[in-house]
């Protein structure tokens, strides 16, 4: 069996001043541990050629799957950080559905485990009641390599990320209410107004629909993934992918339902928000380009930022009461439905008149 290697067991090598080609040529390593390995640029043709290329699978005598090399897909599946990962998954999944952002066994989860192999949840089962032995284990074309369940129906989307950003670790997909109320009605939400919005999420891109798990939606959501790690799908949800976690994705999706759930309330004070200065919004993103967050914003001229058309997002406030000259609102009396005469209309005035004066002079 290949020996998977942590980024716990890099820090250790190093720590202990052992040579990092001490690492076994067959070793499975992490893509944490891969990053790790790059960014200290101790990276070697052993470990490009062997543990990180995608390989052939096959299928030996005892049914376990494995590739080229020998490594046993299914001890991989239960190995010890596997289990780690499907605690975090199910956790994650608990999560979303106590905050409301799944409706019956909506919602899908996937973090990747090696080059060509990705732990996801499974089709048909609630996420706030998943447990790790529900998970499966799936290659990048989508075909089920370990695990008892059938992988969830939309994990095209997740695999489509992943292939065209290398970057993304894991995805999370659900429908909390405020933001995909956004996605539904085509409206992209603005920008420039709350700053944790900005720092952590930014401008956040419509997916044009598809029929759910279909290649085309996957297709269509990918190729947003290079610029935006945040996105919504319309008529259907959000997604975000993160090279960090699947808790870091699931809390992307937190704050763009936060803030969302902000606007909509703000869209309904009959006075538009305050924006941020052009100063403001490039002090936000030196911000962010020191924190490592990519925003395909920075680096551009501030005025070429435009604001989100408040037409869009603020329809306006509908005032069903009279009118009351001391009141500020500018909306006009509800217009009469087209299918009420005018006898219909004295008719009512008369009705009304008889309970007044029966409500101000009792019998």
């Amino acid at each position: 069996m290949r020996q998977v290697i942590t980024v716990k067991d890099v820090e250790t090598l190093i720590k202990n001043g052992t040579d990092i080609s001490a690492i076994p040529a067959d070793a499975i390593i992490t893509p944490a541990a891969q990053d790790l390995l790059s960014e200290l640029g101790r990276m070697t043709a052993r470990s490009t050629t062997s543990a990180l290329q995608p390989s052939a699978q096959t299928e030996n005598p005892s049914g376990h799957v494995s590739n080229n090399s020998g490594m046993d897909i299914e001890s991989l599946f239960n190995s010890p950080e596997n289990a780690h990962r499907k605690e975090q998954i199910c956790e994650v999944g608990r999560r979303m559905w106590a905050r409301d952002y799944l409706d019956g066994n909506g919602g899908n989860i996937s973090i990747r485990v090696d080059r060509n192999l990705v732990l996801c949840t499974p089709t048909r089962i609630s996420k706030g009641f998943m447990k790790p032995a529900d998970l499966c284990m799936v290659d990048l074309d989508g075909n089920r390599k370990a695990g008892e369940k059938k992988p969830t129906s939309e994990i095209l989307m997740h695999l489509e990320i992943m292939k065209a950003q290398p970057r993304a670790v894991a995805c999370v997909h659900c429908h909390p209410p405020y933001a995909t109320a956004f996605a539904a009605s085509g409206v992209q939400p603005p920008n420039k107004i709350l700053p944790e919005f900005e720092l952590f999420v930014g401008e956040v891109p419509i997916a044009g629909y598809e029929t759910p798990g279909t290649i085309e939606i996957a297709r269509k959501v990918a190729s947003h993934s290079s610029d935006h790690s945040t996105i919504l799908m319309a008529n259907h949800g959000v997604v975000a992918w993160s090279d960090v976690s699947v808790e870091d994705a699931y809390l992307k999706i937190e704050i763009l339902e936060a803030y969302c759930r902000t606007i909509a309330i703000t869209s309904q004070l009959g006075a538009p928000p305050n924006r941020f200065t052009s100063g403001q919004m490039k002090e936000l993103l030196n911000i962010k380009q020191t924190m490592g967050v990519h925003d395909p914003r920075i680096g551009k001229d501030i005025s070429e930022i435009a604001l989100q058309d408040d037409a869009q997002w603020r329809p306006g406030v509908i005032c069903a009461s009279p009118p009351d000259p001391k009141c500020q609102c500018q909306s006009k009396k509800a217009p009469v439905a087209k299918d009420r005469d005018e006898s219909t209309e004295e008719l009512i005035q008369q009705i009304t008149d008889l309970i007044m004066q029966r409500v101000i002079e009792p019998s």
